[in-house]
C-alpha cells in the first residue's frame, strides 16, 4: 500500500482503520493532536504518532513528508458542537485546504476521503456547504483522489445510535423528526473500513471515484427507533416533531449543554432520504455487508 498517512485517526472510524491495517502488518502513520492521549486509544506501539492539527499548516509539513497516500477523515462531523478549535468551516474547508497544500508540496500521490452519504451545494456557510466545498478542493488539488460516502454508521459507541440510545433510556417520549418517515442505510463500521482498505489496495480501480455506501436494508426514523426500542427493552411513547420545532429545540440544547443530543448541523440529515443502491457495496466492493438488524440481534446495543 506504500506509506500511509491518517488524520482523525482517533476518531470513530478512524481508530478501527488503524487496528485493521495493524492487523494486517502495515504501520500506519497517524496525525494527532495530542499524542499521550492518542497513545490511550491507538496501538500506539504499532503506529507512528506524530503531533499536528489540519487546521495549522506548518504542523502538517513533518506529517506528510515520505507519504505516499492519505486518508482524510478529520472532519467536525455534525453530531457535534462546534468550539473553539473544532468549527466546521475552520476544520471541513480550512483544514482540507491546508491538507491539500502540504501534500502536493510534499510530493504525497493520493487522498481518499471520508465524507458524508448526501454532500451536495448548500447556503453558504452551512455545515453541508462545508462538505461539499472540502470534497471540491480534494477534486481539483491536482491529486489522485478517492471520497467515500458513507450513510449513518453504527457499531459498538457509534455516535448515531448512541445518541438515539441515549434518548431512549433518558426521555419520556420519543421525537419523530418530521413524522419520523425519513429513511436511512445504516452502514457498520467494520465494513466501512474494509472499503477504505478495499480503496487503499486497488489504486487504479477506484482514483477519481466517489462511492455512496450504505447497507443491505434501508429503514425509516421510525423504524431505526423501533429497532433499538427492541434492543434495548424499553416501551417509549413516539410523538410527531415538526422539523422546524426540533430545529428550535436543538439550537437551545446547542447553547446550553456540552454535549448536545442533537444539533443544529445534525438537522441537515434530516432534510433528506439518507439512502443509496441496496447493492451499492455489493457492486462496488465485493462483498456483502452486515445488517443493522443482524449486528443488534448478534451484538446488541
Amino acid at each position: 500500500m506504500g506509506s500511509i498517512l491518517i488524520t482523525g485517526a482517533t476518531g470513530y472510524i478512524g481508530r478501527h482503520l488503524v487496528a485493521r491495517l495493524v492487523e494486517q502488518g502495515e504501520r500506519p502513520r497517524c496525525l494527532v493532536r495530542n499524542s499521550s492521549h492518542a497513545s490511550r486509544i491507538l496501538p500506539a506501539s504499532k503506529v507512528d504518532l506524530v503531533t499536528g492539527d489540519t487546521i495549522q499548516l506548518a504542523s502538517l509539513e513533518a506529517a506528510v513528508q515520505g507519504v505516499e497516500t492519505i486518508v482524510h477523515a478529520a472532519f467536525v462531523t455534525a453530531d457535534r458542537k462546534e468550539k473553539p478549535g473544532s468549527r466546521y468551516e475552520e476544520t471541513n474547508v480550512g483544514g482540507t485546504a491546508n491538507l491539500v497544500n502540504a501534500a502536493k508540496a510534499a510530493g504525497v500521490k493520493r487522498i481518499v476521503v471520508l465524507s458524508g452519504l448526501g454532500t451536495k451545494p448548500d447556503k453558504a456557510g452551512s455545515y453541508m456547504q462545508g462538505r461539499y466545498l472540502a470534497e471540491q478542493l480534494v477534486i481539483d488539488s491536482g491529486l489522485g483522489w478517492t471520497i467515500i460516502r458513507p450513510s449513518v454508521v453504527f457499531g459498538k459507541d457509534a455516535p448515531f445510535i448512541k445518541g438515539l440510545v441515549d434518548l431512549i433510556r433518558s426521555a419520556p417520549v420519543l421525537p419523530l423528526i418530521g413524522g419520523g418517515t425519513i429513511r436511512f442505510q445504516p452502514i457498520y463500521v467494520e465494513d466501512v473500513a474494509t472499503i477504505i482498505l478495499k480503496v487503499l489496495a486497488e489504486p487504479e480501480r477506484t482514483t477519481s471515484k466517489i462511492y455512496t455506501v450504505g447497507g443491505p436494508e434501508q429503514y425509516s426514523f421510525r423504524e431505526i427507533f423501533d429497532a433499538l426500542l427492541k434492543a434495548t427493552g424499553k416501551k417509549r411513547p413516539k410523538v410527531y416533531a415538526p422539523t422546524p420545532l426540533v430545529g428550535v429545540g436543538a439550537a437551545v440544547m446547542e447553547a446550553v449543554l456540552p454535549k448536545p443530543p442533537l444539533t443544529k448541523a445534525a438537522m441537515a440529515l434530516f432534510s433528506f432520504d439518507n439512502v443509496t443502491d441496496i447493492d451499492s457495496v455489493e457492486r462496488d466492493f465485493g462483498f456483502q455487508p452486515m445488517s443493522f438488524a443482524r449486528y443488534l440481534q448478534e451484538h446488541g446495543i
